[in-house]
């Protein structure tokens, strides 16, 4: 069993945050809003993170680099992409959301280069090519998408794509500043709230917790739930172990996630998406990171990949 143990952690990690992405679809289909929902996602994730911090005994650190530090990630690992997801969720089935979400360690192939953190390698170009391909499949042929949904949807949800992308070079190119992950993503989490907060109360969007509650208010709880867990259970296993196999859970977050779409939303694909899925999957195969790559995930499931 303890040899299994962290097998069962990674399938369960990614059967977790492959549920984020139907529950995103849930979460705005009542009319709830990216402000809205960042808000209150941040705010249970910041809650659970803390306590998970307390009893650690790591406590929180609040200096000037410190909170510039959760502001960027609070920026560029939450509320923009959040903003990005959430509109494209309106409109694009979940399995799609899913696939999208393999473009990350793809995209962060080109941005690592131009941070000066990765040398050119062929394998890596070949992986994003497949990933162009696949996202070719999704948007040219007329029998992949319904004829009623915009491509412009793809790109908008390649938007989040491209900011946790962004993020793992980031943090890869600066550091934590001696914080761990989870201390991170707390400080991260409560700057966030700030920033939603208002934006939340200027737009109309904000969620009224006194409910009466709903499927989409539930969906929010169980998403920041699941992503708090899976984060924790996966800063556990880079310890145990290690980054190259704990990063595997990309796979699992992405086939988890078009399975839930197909059993909780009925959502069915054409054959299409199913070459897609399959051409975005032998890409991320081309860009898992060099036996030495160490690098813990920050904010979101997906790019804790480094290129």
């Amino acid at each position: 069993m303890t040899r299994a143990l962290p097998l069962i952690v990674l399938i369960l990690g990614g059967a977790a945050w492959g549920a984020t992405q139907p529950l995103a679809k849930i979460a705005v289909s009542e009319g709830y809003r990216h402000f809205g929902i960042l808000f209150w996602q941040m705010g249970i994730g910041a809650t659970v993170l803390g306590f998970v911090c307390a009893l650690r005994g790591t406590g929180m650190r609040f200096s000037k680099r410190d909170m510039t530090l959760y502001l960027v990630l609070a920026l560029i690992g939450s509320v923009l992409p959040g903003i990005s997801s959430y509109t494209a969720a309106i409109h694009l089935p979940a399995g799609v959301l899913s696939i999208l979400l393999s473009a990350i360690p793809m995209l962060a192939f080109p941005i690592a280069l131009a941070f000066g953190l990765e040398r050119f390698r062929w394998r890596r170009l070949a992986g994003l090519s497949l990933g162009f391909t696949g996202i070719c499949l999704l948007i040219l042929p007329s029998a992949s998408l319904s004829a009623s949904v915009p491509v412009i949807w793809v790109f908008v949800a390649l938007i989040s794509s491209f900011f946790y992308a962004l993020e793992s070079s980031v943090v890869a190119r600066w550091g934590l500043g001696g914080l761990d992950p989870v201390q991170t993503l707390c400080g991260a989490s409560l700057v966030g709230m700030v920033i939603t907060l208002p934006l939340a109360l200027m737009t109309g969007q904000f969620i009224d917790p006194r409910g009466p509650w709903g499927a989409p208010d539930l969906a929010i709880i169980a998403s920041a739930l699941l992503h708090a867990a899976a984060y924790v259970g996966y800063v556990w296993l880079v310890g145990r172990a290690g980054a190259v196999f704990t990063v595997q859970v990309s796979y699992f977050v992405t086939l988890f996630g078009v399975t839930w779409a197909m059993l909780f939303l009925n959502e069915s694909y054409s054959p299409y998406f199913w070459a897609a899925l399959a051409v975005m999957l032998a890409g991320l195969a081309l860009v898992q990171p060099r036996p030495k790559a160490m690098l813990v995930p920050t904010v979101t499931p997906g790019h804790t990949e480094r290129s």
